[in-house]
């Protein structure tokens, strides 16, 4: 005969005390109770508030350091401090998990081909006062850019910033976060590629760099214009073209090895 509420024969789990004091703390952490870099309250008032021993208390730490929402500093002036999640630290686990899987850089660059120009034309679509900031902030990272058009590492991490301002500034929080995490995977592994090249002396010529600004400038232009699906395709053509020169496109991304 079936239980209610579960499987055939199969008692309900009870909550160890660790997971439900874990959850308590994560819901603060997430509910911007607890701020980053905030310290745990010390350990005796946290036993005392939630009535359970040291060692449950302290598994639960342990549960939300492993899930990266807290960090604990060792020494004198140690403790368990707030970390609050961020872009670029679901990056870390997106990318992990994408090495596990063997996923090479051409798989990145497919999925960064549907998913930035579709923020490209969301920019494009922003209306009014919001338009016009991201169009301050895109035009100064493409003028930062062509100044220093023949740097070659330096080059490479300011073209970065701009395509990370294309995602933040879409204007949808979820796929500015999923891109963003995406994007940022990528950009491990293309400034790795342009330190080797650099190193190597034979990061590309500037023409290439030419190129590229010209490509930003176009994008920067049919956003202004509120040209959605003119953005979309000058930042699909300009990814098409640019991510190819990224190292080896058939090779496994590195994450362990190349994220900053």
């Amino acid at each position: 005969m079936s239980k209610p509420n579960g499987h055939p024969g199969i008692p309900p789990q009870v909550p160890r005390m660790a997971d439900l004091v874990a959850a308590q703390l994560r819901k603060r952490i997430i509910g911007g109770d607890l701020k980053d870099g905030d310290e745990l309250p010390r350990e005796a008032d946290l036993v005392e508030e939630f009535s359970v021993s040291r060692p449950s208390l302290r598994e639960a730490v342990r549960i939300l350091e492993t899930e990266g929402l807290l960090r604990i500093r060792r020494g004198k002036l140690g403790g368990a401090f707030v970390k609050v999640p961020t872009p670029e630290s679901a990056a870390y686990h997106l990318g992990l998990t994408l090495q596990s899987r063997g996923t090479t850089l051409a798989d990145i660059a497919a999925a960064r081909e549907i998913l930035e120009p579709t923020c490209a034309g969301m920019v494009a679509g922003l209306k009014g006062t919001a338009r016009k900031a991201a169009l301050e902030r895109l035009t100064k990272l493409v003028e930062d850019n062509d100044n220093i058009v023949g740097e070659a590492y330096e080059f490479t991490a300011c073209a970065l910033e701009f395509h990370d301002a294309i995602v933040d500034l879409c204007g949808n929080t979820s796929i500015s976060i999923v891109t963003s995490a995406l994007e940022s995977v990528w950009s491990s592994q293309e400034r790795q590629w342009a330190v080797r090249r650099t190193a190597r002396g034979d990061y590309p010529i500037a023409k290439y760099q030419r190129d590229v600004i010209k490509a930003h400038r176009r994008v920067v232009s049919l956003i202004a214009e509120g040209d959605v699906a003119g953005a979309s395709q000058a930042m699909r053509e300009h990814l098409h073209k640019s991510q190819p020169y990224v190292g080896d496109q058939d090779a496994p991304i590195e994450v362990l090895e190349n994220y900053l």
